[in-house]
C-alpha cells in the first residue's frame, strides 16, 4: 500500500503565516530583496530570459526583483495567502510571474529552469530529513542540466556564532518576544515567538529549524541530490565561508 502523509506540519498552517507574515517579512527584508536578487543572479551566472524556480517563495519578495531584472520566474509556495499577495505585487510591479500553490516535497514540473533559488531561511523544517531531502531532490529534477541552484539559509556554524537566548523589539504594530535553544548536539534550533498586540492579545508559535553544517549539506547535495558540484560560501556576494560569515550560501550545479 502507498504511504500517504497523514500528520499537518506547522508550516502547512495559513493561520501562522498570516499572524506571522508581517513580522518575517517586515520593510527591512522587502528593501534588501533587489540587492540579493542581483547577487543571486550573478553567482548562477544569469541572463536576461533565463528562466528561475523560487522554491518557497513566500509573498513573492525575491520573485519580483528577479522578475524585474528580465528572468522568467515562477514561485512555489504551500501558502496561498502568500500566492496571492506576491500576485498582487507583481501586478503593481508589472512583471509576469507563474504562482504555483504545492508543496515541494510532492512539486514536479514538466517545464525545465535555468535556475533555482531557496533564499531567506526557509529550509529545514521538515519534521524528517527524508523530507528535506525529497525536497533538494525535486529543485534537481526541475532544472536543466547544468542548471544552477542557490539555497541560502542558517548553518550550524552560524546558529553557533550568531546565537543569543532571546530578545524583543516592536514591529508591525505589535511587542515581539523571542527565545531560542538548541535542540540535541545542535541538530536543531528551537524558536519561539511570542506576538503580543496593543490589545494584549498575545499569540505564541514554537517551531524547529533543522541544523545542518556546510560540508554535511554540501555532501547531501552532492551524493544524495544528483548534484555534480556544490560550493559554499558565506554571503550573496562569494564571500569565504570561513569565521566572519554572515550566513551560508551554497552554489550547486546538476
Amino acid at each position: 500500500m502507498k504511504n500517504e502523509k497523514t500528520e499537518t506540519e506547522w508550516f502547512e498552517n495559513e493561520d501562522f503565516w498570516l499572524n506571522y507574515g508581517p513580522i518575517m517579512f517586515d520593510g527591512q527584508q522587502w528593501a534588501q530583496a533587489a540587492g540579493i536578487a542581483k547577487s543571486v543572479m550573478n553567482l548562477a551566472r544569469l541572463s536576461e530570459g533565463n528562466s528561475v524556480l523560487d522554491v518557497c517563495c513566500g509573498p513573492g519578495r525575491i520573485s519580483v526583483e528577479l522578475a524585474l531584472l528580465g528572468l522568467n520566474v515562477t514561485g512555489v509556495d504551500i501558502t496561498q495567502p502568500f500566492l496571492d499577495a506576491a500576485s498582487e505585487t507583481a501586478q503593481d510591479e508589472g512583471v509576469q510571474i507563474e504562482f504555483i500553490n504545492k508543496d515541494m516535497r510532492v512539486f514536479s514540473s514538466r517545464k525545465k529552469f535555468d535556475a533555482a533559488v531557496n533564499i531567506y531561511n526557509s529550509f529545514g523544517y521538515c519534521d524528517r530529513i527524508s523530507d528535506d531531502i525529497k525536497i533538494l531532490k525535486k529543485v534537481n529534477a526541475a532544472l536543466k542540466k547544468g542548471g544552477t541552484f542557490v539555497l541560502e539559509c542558517i548553518s550550524r556554524e552560524t546558529a553557533v556564532k550568531y546565537f543569543t537566548e532571546g530578545e524583543w523589539f516592536e514591529r508591525a504594530g505589535m511587542t515581539v518576544l523571542t527565545e531560542f535553544k538548541v535542540q540535541g548536539a545542535w541538530e536543531g534550533l528551537v524558536s519561539k515567538w511570542i506576538l503580543i498586540g496593543k490589545d494584549g492579545k498575545r499569540i505564541e508559535h514554537e517551531f524547529v529549524q533543522r541544523l545542518y553544517s556546510a560540508a554535511e549539506l554540501r555532501d547531501i547535495l552532492c551524493k544524495e541530490c544528483g548534484f555534480s558540484s556544490a560550493q559554499v560560501f558565506g554571503g550573496f556576494c562569494g564571500e569565504p565561508y570561513d569565521q566572519n560569515a554572515k550566513t551560508m550560501v551554497i552554489v550547486a550545479k546538476k
